[in-house]
């Protein structure tokens, strides 16, 4: 037992041993870690600024929230998302959504900025390519760096308090850049002339979004990778293919899962060459594709059943179309159970594995988030 004498000293011991965390008897892990976090993104994060925008989109109807909200909330999903789950890890309130805040006391404890159906690259990039541009909103990155710099200086008027946030925040950049391969993928463009080709640009975008975080003060970044693509209900029923080799164990397409590896071997490539002071600064980068694929190759394992969509209109993943989600879909008893929510987007059940394995591990590089929250 110790001593009656040191029992003072041990907050004043237990900071030097753990610098990085605000001690608190009280407090749970994760409460003093951070006091902020802001979220940029597409529909994998947006928590309802793209409904802010269309209040009558077909995410604001039944089944979507039905699982945790009990009504649709704007998210793309049954329940939560990624970023709510490390808001609720981190003591946390679920962020408001960028949209549909107005004063600084609508982002004292962090911001959304991510929009579904958002991009890497600038919506005139693909103008260029001569996509369709309907479906594909102007908010992209770029975008979502300008509005967080305007909520910055609504709440520090002053340098030392915008530094002080700065410091003080977690940063969630993304996940971003899967549409920018989505839009092409599903207008038909040619994958070797046309998709692949985007990689580094995708990839590049990325990586000037966290140098902006990190010159204006940022001391941890999260970059989550892409998904695996070959897995995804709506590709595997758009590429079906006779071939059996051109599936893994999983039934994933490999070809697919290869392309989403490719952009996440170029984005690790690039978060470790981004100068920063390492003792402190740290960049970590999400593991999603690892995360998913693990739960795609043991579903049984982790309480899932197969790679068929929740909510759809039918077919082999429940997934022929690529909005087929709405009041008079086919709904699965148990949204838990699997792992597409909508042919597209992940269940909460699978966000919540995810979360998980960014925060505490392994699905985190080179540590979790948490792991800056405790001796």
């Amino acid at each position: 037992m110790a001593s009656s004498s040191l029992v003072p000293m041990l907050p004043l011991l237990l900071l030097l041993v753990c610098p990085d965390v605000a001690v608190s008897a009280a407090a749970p892990v994760g409460a003093s870690c951070y006091t902020r976090l802001f979220s940029f993104g597409d529909s994998i994060t947006d928590a309802g600024n793209l409904a802010s925008l269309l209040p009558n989109i077909f995410v604001m109807a039944p089944p979507y929230g039905e699982t945790f909200f009990g009504r649709p909330t704007g998210r793309f999903c049954d329940g939560r998302l990624i970023v709510d789950f490390i808001a609720e890890a981190l003591r946390l309130p679920f962020l408001a959504p960028y949209l549909t805040g107005r004063t600084a006391n609508d982002f004292q404890q962090g911001v959304n900025f991510a929009v579904a159906s958002a991009t890497a690259l600038r919506q005139d990039f693909f103008r260029d390519m001569g996509l369709n541009l309907t479906t594909l909103t102007p908010y992209s990155l770029e975008v979502q760096l300008e509005w967080f710099k305007r909520v910055l200086h609504l709440l520090g008027p002053t340098e030392q308090e915008r530094k002080d946030i700065m410091s003080r925040s977690l940063f969630l950049m993304g996940e971003i850049g899967a549409n920018d391969y989505n839009y092409p993928f599903f207008q038909n463009r040619s994958f070797t002339a046309e998709i692949k080709p985007l990689v580094p640009k995708v990839v590049q975008k990325i990586e000037s979004a966290v140098k902006v975080l990190i010159g204006l003060g940022a001391k941890t970044i999260v970059v989550p990778g892409n998904v695996p693509m070959g897995c995804i209900p709506r590709y595997l029923a758009k590429f079906r293919s006779s071939n059996p080799g051109d599936y893994d164990a999983a039934g994933c397409l490999r070809w697919l899962n290869d392309f989403a590896e490719l952009h996440n071997r170029a984005l690790k490539r690039v978060l470790e060459q981004i100068p920063r002071d390492p003792t402190t600064v740290t960049v970590i980068y999400g593991d999603y594709y690892g995360a998913i694929l693990d739960i795609t190759r043991n579903p049984p394992k982790h309480g899932f059943t197969n790679l068929a969509a929740c909510c759809g209109d039918g077919g082999p993943y429940n997934s022929g179309s690529l909005y087929p989600c709405n009041a008079t879909s086919i709904v699965c008893p148990d949204p838990s159970k699997r792992i597409s929510w909508d042919g597209i987007h992940y269940t909460e059940a699978v966000y919540r594995f995810v979360a998980r394995g960014v925060l505490d591990g392994p699905y985190a590089a080179p540590s979790p988030i948490l792991s800056k929250c405790r001796c």
